[in-house]
């Protein structure tokens, strides 16, 4: 084991110094002497909610099988070793080698949520690296930006040296590549990154301008070289089969988010929900071979000793071999003792056969998403579900032995009335109710059932058909929260329904995030300055000194939240290209406002513009052609 970084007298001052010594089992230690590439994986958030994302341990992996190139991983000190290292100067440092950041090649930042911002700055400056991408010197590792929020990464452009947009398995390898033969010539800085900016999915973002109206709104961009391109398209796999994936994952020591074996079945959604991200990205739908995913689950379980084993997809219930995989994982579960985790399930997809298969499985709640309390509004958003649907699934997994289950709806959306908003405290009591006719008395776990109703605040994200939406105002989205309150409290069943919603104020700021473009660098750095980190963790959360950085800088909140977007409005992110077109998603922008549903892939194909990849349900013989 490598010297530690922290001393034994910092780690006793420490809560969980586990998170900080690394050589956790199945962790990679290599001899530095014998590799090219030192690639430092950072997740930007303390270690227990980085330990528990897929995406890490899959790059980790991957990058780790290469034998020039060594992948270590860092994470967010907490706020008490936060506050230590500034006092001591103590570089941020990866946890295998127990070395600087800054001595690494590279520092890759996955960035899966608008609220870690200020942490990506905590991590710039704990690694001893400029927070902007022009005062680095050749010194200095290559700052690269991943992951979902790099579909508009204007807001953090200044802080990065380039993003990789999509998924990760395809273009590393060429990056690596041309980064030793850069190296190899005495190449500069400068050079790698101009070289870079030409490998599909690379943004280098210094070599372009954005251009803005006299109204503020973006007149367009201006590149700074000629041969590199105009619009980035996203990476995919093609194959989801024949990619990498973590056999081997690291094992924390200490209890994370999430402790358990994580099988991705496939990746992309055919539901084509119009407020959701992740469906429009990921697409086209790609499945993981059924027999592969057998395999792997045997062998992750046998190299982790987890006891809890999750499907992970977006839409796990329209996994075609589900059924096939859960017979197979039961009788493997059931002899290990180990437990089954099903999220992601469509309300409507769950059938009684799935609930009777993982009846002797241990349970935990289930989670559905009817995401509006009114049919018009389920129909709004293209969500696909009728109350029936709903009420339906819901008995079949009382009947299936739940007594808990988690609702989760969004206040804010587009066109939403009073009489939506009442209805999500209509719809829960009525799936109590269901409980109580579909459940026998003396069957009945401790003669009650639970439903914890939860409600989100609507945030518009790009490339979705409500990137062109406005966002309510904090004041606004309390109200309706409070309305949400008193349509539960005047229900027959309130007593089984426990409500939770989400921060207003935060939301406000994801929405500025989420749609912001360069001007908003400027805000984060000020407001990290005045002490924000840890934004998403709502005890650290300081929305005073936030808004006090807006106007510091001279920035209107209400422009990148309640405005309504013009049609042929240029959005910061429209130089991407996630695979969807512009015109399809207005023309879903368009029949939201009509209220009118569109089928999803496998009934009938939309016209997205996926079909370009060539690949996954666009190619399927079941699936549709476009």
């Amino acid at each position: 084991m490598n010297q530690l970084a922290l001393s034994d007298e910092i780690l006793m001052q420490v809560e969980k110094p586990a998170r900080y010594i690394g050589n956790e089992v199945n962790s990679v230690i290599k001899d530095k002497a014998k590799t090219a590439v030192r690639f430092a994986m950072c997740f930007p958030d303390v270690y227990e909610i980085g330990m528990s994302h897929l995406g890490i341990q899959i790059l980790y992996s991957m990058l780790n099988e290469w034998e020039d190139v060594w992948c270590e991983r860092v994470y967010s000190p907490w706020v008490d070793l936060d506050a230590i290292m500034r006092r001591e100067s103590i570089p941020l440092f990866g946890l295998e080698s127990q070395e600087p950041v800054r001595d690494m090649d590279f520092l890759g930042i996955t960035i899966q949520y608008e609220m870690c911002y200020t942490n990506i700055l905590q991590v710039l400056e704990l690694s001893q690296i400029p927070l902007l991408s022009e005062d680095r010197g050749e010194d200095m590792p290559i700052v690269i930006g991943g992951g979902p929020c790099t579909y508009n990464p204007e807001p953090i452009a200044a802080f990065f040296d380039l993003f990789y947009i999509g998924e990760g398995e395809t273009q590393y390898r060429p990056l690596f590549d041309w980064y030793l033969e850069n190296r190899s010539q005495g190449g500069t800085r400068q050079d790698f990154l101009r070289g870079a900016a030409k490998i599909p999915g690379i943004y280098v973002p210094q070599f372009y301008e954005e251009l803005y109206n006299e109204d503020g709104t973006i007149r367009g961009r201006r590149k700074r070289y000629d041969d590199i391109p105009d619009v980035i398209l996203k990476e995919i796999a093609t194959d989801v089969t024949a990619i990498p994936y973590p056999m081997k994952p690291v094992v924390p020591f200490i209890k994370v988010t999430q402790d358990r074996v994580t099988l991705e079945i496939q990746r992309g959604c055919i539901r084509g929900c119009r407020f959701c991200q992740a469906g429009q990205l990921y697409r086209p739908v790609r499945e993981r071979d059924v027999d592969q995913l057998k395999e792997y689950a045997v062998e992750m379980l046998k190299n982790t000793g987890h006891e809890e084993i999750s499907l992970s997809s977006l839409s796990s219930s329209d996994y075609s071999r589900l059924d096939e995989l859960l017979d197979f994982l039961i009788a493997e579960c059931g002899q290990r003792h180990t437990n089954i985790s099903l999220p992601s399930l469509r309300i409507d997809s769950v059938s009684l056969d799935v609930m009777g298969k993982v009846q002797d499985v241990k349970k935990s709640s289930l989670t559905f998403a009817p995401e509006a309390g009114s049919q018009r509004l389920r129909d709004v958003i293209n969500k696909g579900l009728t109350e029936d649907d709903i009420l339906r699934g819901a008995t079949l997994a009382f009947q299936g032995g739940w007594t808990r289950v988690k609702l989760y709806f969004m206040l804010g959306l587009p066109t939403e009335t009073e009489e939506d908003i009442l209805g999500i405290g209509d719809l829960s009591n009525k799936i109590a109710a269901a409980f109580f006719e579909a459940v026998p008395k003396d069957k009945r776990v401790n003669g009650k059932v639970q439903i914890v109703t939860s409600t989100s605040f609507f945030i518009p994200k790009p490339f979705t058909p409500f990137q062109w939406a406005p966002m309510c105002t904090k004041e606004e989205f309390l109200d309706k929260a409070h309305l949400t309150k008193q349509g539960i409290m005047s229900q027959l069943n309130q007593k089984s329904i426990k409500y939770n919603w989400h921060e207003a104020d935060v939301s406000v700021l994801e929405g500025v995030l989420a749609r912001g473009d360069r001007r908003i660098a400027k805000v984060i750095k000020k407001a990290y300055e005045k002490g924000c980190m840890f934004d998403s963790w709502s005890e650290y959360f300081h929305n005073d000194l936030w808004l006090d950085s807006f106007k510091e800088c001279g920035v209107d909140i209400g422009f990148y939240t309640t405005r309504e977007r013009a049609d042929d409005e240029i959005f910061p992110w429209d130089f991407l290209d996630c695979g969807v077109t512009r015109e399809f998603l207005l023309r879903e922008w368009k029949k939201a406002r009509e209220g009118t549903v569109s089928p999803n892939c496998k009934a009938q194909c939309q016209g997205c513009g996926a079909n370009r990849f060539g690949c996954g349900i666009c190619y399927d013989k079941d699936g549709a052609r476009g």
